[in-house]
Parts: C-alpha cells; sequence; structure tokens
C-alpha cells in the first residue's frame, strides 16, 4: 500500500478494503467486498489519505497562558466529532511526560469540565521546559526519539497535537520528520501558544491578546494610585512585565492611554537599545511636569553591546539562556541615585499571564479556533504545519485559521518591527495601537463560587504504561 503520510495522495482511488468517511474526512477499514463509490467532486478537492485510525494525544509546553487550555479545549470537542479518533489522550507536563509514559485519557473527562477549560489558567495538562536537542546533546536526543516513538506504538497514537511556542514548535517540527523517516503513520500539528507574541507567519498568538489586556488595566490602575499620591517631590513608578527578546508585551501597554499626558510615559522595548542619558532625561522632564513618571519596560531589555541588562550569568534556566533578575529592580536604583526621585518597582510575573479573570475574549475565541483547526487538518491528511491566524484586510476586525509548515516557525522570533516605534524608541507608534487594540475586545464570561473564579479541573485518569521506566 502507498503511503504519504502528509495527505499528498489527491485524486487518488482509495485502495481495496478501505472506505472513504465523506462526513469526517476519516477512511476507516472495510470488508474487501465494499466497492469504493466512484469519485465525487468533494473528493477531489479534499487530499485523500491512506487508511488511519488511532489516538490522539495532545500537550502542552512552555510558560502557560490564559487561553491555552482553550485550544486544548478545542482539540478534545473537534476530536469527538470523528469516528477515525478512537481515544484522546492528554500528555502530562509535555514533552516530558510523554517520554515517562504519563498519560490521561481525556475521553473520561465529562463535556462540562472540557467547556470549562475555555476560562480556566494555566496548563491544565502540566507543562514542560524540556528540549529534544539533537545540536548540543545528539546522542541522548536519539535515544529520547526512540522513546517517544516507543510511547506512540505502545499506545496507538496517530495524531499529535502540541502547544506551545518557538522551541515546543520546533520539537513538533522535529516530530514529524522523524515520523517520516520511520514510516511511522503519524500525523503532527503545531498549535500556536506564546503570550510574547514572537512566532512568525502568524498575525499574532493566542494568550497575547488576554496578557495585552490585563497589562494595560493594571498599568492604568497603578498610574491612578501613583498620580493620587504625587506630591512636589515627584516619584516614579517603573513596570517590568515579561518578553525576553520580543517587546510585543511591553509595547502593548500603550493601549492604556486615553490622552497623551496618560500612563505609561515610557516604555523600553527589548529592540531599541537601552540609552541611559537619554532614558534618564525623559523620566525628568516627565516627572518636572506631571510630578510623576510611569516606566513600563521588557524583561529583556538589552544594553547597546546586545547583552541583556538584567542578565545573571551565573544562573542558566532550563534552555542555557542567563535568568533575567530584575530589570525594574536595576532602572528604580539608578533613577533614584542619578536623580533622587522616589522611585518604586513593580513585577507583574505570573499573574499577566494567568489573569483569566480579565482575559480576552476575542483572544480566547481564537484559541478555541486554533485547535479546532488542528484537528480538522489531520483528519484531511495534513502533518508538519502550525495553524496560524490571518488577519482579513479591512477595518472591520476579524480573523481566520490556515497552516504554515513547521519549519519556517521553529526556533525564528518574530521581532516588533522598527517602524512600529517611535523615534526616540521609547513608544509604539499608531501603527501598533491600529494592531493591538481588536486583540484585547471582549471580557470572558468566567462562572464564580463563593466569590471566586471556578476553574475547571481534570480527573486525569492515567493511562496503564506498558513500557519500561525511561532510563
Amino acid at each position: 500500500m502507498n503511503r504519504d503520510f502528509r495527505g499528498n495522495h489527491a485524486g487518488r482511488v482509495p485502495p481495496r478494503g478501505v472506505r472513504r468517511d465523506i462526513s469526517t474526512g476519516c477512511q476507516e477499514t472495510a470488508p474487501p467486498f465494499l466497492l469504493y463509490p466512484a469519485a465525487s467532486a468533494r473528493l477531489f478537492i479534499l487530499p485523500l489519505m491512506t487508511e488511519l485510525i488511532g489516538n490522539v494525544l495532545v500537550a502542552q509546553s512552555g510558560g502557560p497562558t490564559a487561553v491555552i487550555n482553550a485550544s486544548v479545549a478545542g482539540v478534545v470537542q473537534e476530536a469527538r466529532k470523528h469516528r477515525c479518533i478512537r481515544h484522546i489522550y492528554g500528555g502530562l507536563n509535555g514533552i516530558l511526560g510523554i517520554l515517562n509514559e504519563q498519560l490521561i485519557d481525556l475521553s473520561q473527562e465529562s463535556d462540562d469540565t472540557i467547556e470549562g477549560l475555555k476560562h480556566t489558567p494555566a496548563a491544565a495538562l502540566g507543562t514542560c521546559r524540556y528540549k529534544i536537542d539533537f545540536k548540543k546533546k545528539p546522542e541522548r536526543a536519539a535515544r529520547e526519539m526512540d522513546r517517544l516513538f516507543q510511547v506512540f506504538q505502545a499506545h496507538d497514537i496517530r495524531f499529535f497535537f502540541y502547544a506551545g511556542g518557538n522551541d515546543s514548535q520546533d520539537t513538533a517540527d522535529k516530530t514529524h520528520q522523524e515520523a517520516i523517516k520511520r514510516a511511522y503513520p503519524l500525523r503532527v500539528i503545531g498549535v500556536p501558544k506564546t503570550i510574547d507574541n514572537d512566532l512568525p507567519h502568524t498575525d499574532h498568538c493566542p494568550g497575547f491578546g488576554s496578557v495585552a489586556k490585563y497589562n494595560a488595566c493594571t498599568v492604568m490602575e497603578i498610574a491612578a494610585d501613583v498620580s493620587s499620591m504625587a506630591t512636589d517631590d515627584g516619584s516614579c513608578c517603573i513596570i517590568e512585565v515579561m518578553g525576553r527578546s520580543a517587546g510585543w508585551i511591553a509595547a502593548s501597554t500603550v493601549l492604556a492611554k486615553r490622552h497623551p499626558d496618560d500612563a505609561p510615559h515610557i516604555i523600553l522595548l527589548p529592540e531599541i537599545p537601552f540609552n541611559e542619558a537619554a532614558f534618564l532625561d525623559k523620566v525628568k522632564a516627565t516627572v518636572k511636569q506631571l510630578r510623576y513618571c510611569i516606566v513600563v519596560v521588557g524583561e529583556g531589555l538589552k544594553n547597546p553591546d546586545g547583552s541583556e541588562y538584567s542578565a545573571n550569568k551565573s544562573r542558566l534556566d532550563a534552555f542555557g539562556h542567563p535568568v533575567l533578575s530584575g530589570a525594574a529592580e536595576r532602572l528604580s536604583e539608578v533613577v533614584y541615585g542619578k536623580l533622587l526621585t522616589k522611585t518604586r518597582s513593580v513585577k507583574l510575573g505570573y499573574a499577566q499571564r494567568c489573569a483569566s479573570h480579565y482575559s480576552s475574549a476575542t483572544d480566547a475565541a481564537e484559541a478555541l479556533a486554533c485547535g479546532q483547526a488542528a484537528v480538522r487538518a489531520v483528519v484531511e491528511g495534513k502533518s508538519g504545519f502550525m495553524v496560524k491566524l490571518v488577519r482579513a484586510q479591512g477595518t472591520a476586525y476579524s480573523c481566520a485559521t490556515a497552516l504554515q509548515p513547521l519549519a519556517d516557525i521553529a526556533n525564528v522570533e518574530h521581532m516588533l518591527p522598527r517602524d512600529w516605534i517611535s523615534d526616540d524608541g521609547f513608544m509604539p507608534n499608531d501603527k501598533f495601537v491600529q494592531y493591538a487594540r481588536p486583540l484585547i475586545e471582549g471580557e470572558v464570561q468566567v462562572p464564580t463560587e463563593n466569590g471566586l473564579p471556578k476553574f475547571a479541573v481534570l480527573k486525569k485518569t492515567l493511562i496503564p504504561q506498558t513500557l519500561p521506566p525511561r532510563k
């Protein structure tokens, strides 16, 4: 039987004994005496697949967002519609949990629980920061790929969805390529997820709209507090947000401005080398005019030589990057030390990425749509792609899903365009505002219990392990 697991059989008649399920786009094995019907127009439009029936595995990776679970809900709800999908499994703690054969049966979760994932923050399946690294650890990576496909085969995994950012899409791409190399029938689709908004080839990333909405609101609230206590001596507050390489998150706080004098007054972006003298002049002038100054800084602010302003090179993270030790705190010391202006620092930290109580309804809907589109892609025979968002032309905002090869996404970062930033580098301009404003529209209705949000909690029914423990 000829097999192309990337779905390149358009226009061919399936082998005898295979039946195309027109309603679901799947194929199922059939008794040999059942003849395949004459080709219809629809059969020529959709890629024709060889038989592929089996189980779904979905997992999450990297830092969570307020809407990453909506993508999982989209995968589960869409997968339940297709008869070629027998069971729906979740990998606990990303690729690391899969390597340890820690799988749960999402088919056992109630409809209400899966629906509740749409407003539940963090990673319901658990996440990890773990990379199968062929460049630095080729022998170990080869063993881990062997183990990964042993797990896939042991549990009849034929459809794999990995939700994450740059490194996660690299893992998905490697898995797709390895399946082709091993002639293992597997379809792999990446589901975009990152508050950093730095994945290429997609208009934006699920998770970004919600962090932009929460951070802009928080800047407005902090500004109201600081300005109400401003005296003739003046004060400065420096707010640190996430975003190591790209400044999309920091830039999004410009949405808090309703008037030129509104906060934030200065936004420091990783894309713009830090100029301390110009920064201090701007703070001094703002305090003189308004008696207070609100600064937002991306955690990955860069020195003129390209090094990270707050990097602690004595400590490395899971990917070998120096730990960022606090740009806002360091800047506050500089402002007070050089200007003798009362200065405080605020680090929004985890709160900004898990604030489902004030997440964007637009963001949540698009995260759900990405999960649904991923399932439809594999049902149609696609593999080796990431779902992307494509913005429609025109004044009214709308977005559709499409597919982009994973090889175009993996380990590539999309930075804030320079022409979306003011000439002095201290503020995003109207091009950015027009881009970002639609992404924060709408509020997710989160149910409450005793005055607090009620989140979905998975039962996490473990699938029995059949392999020896991972070494």
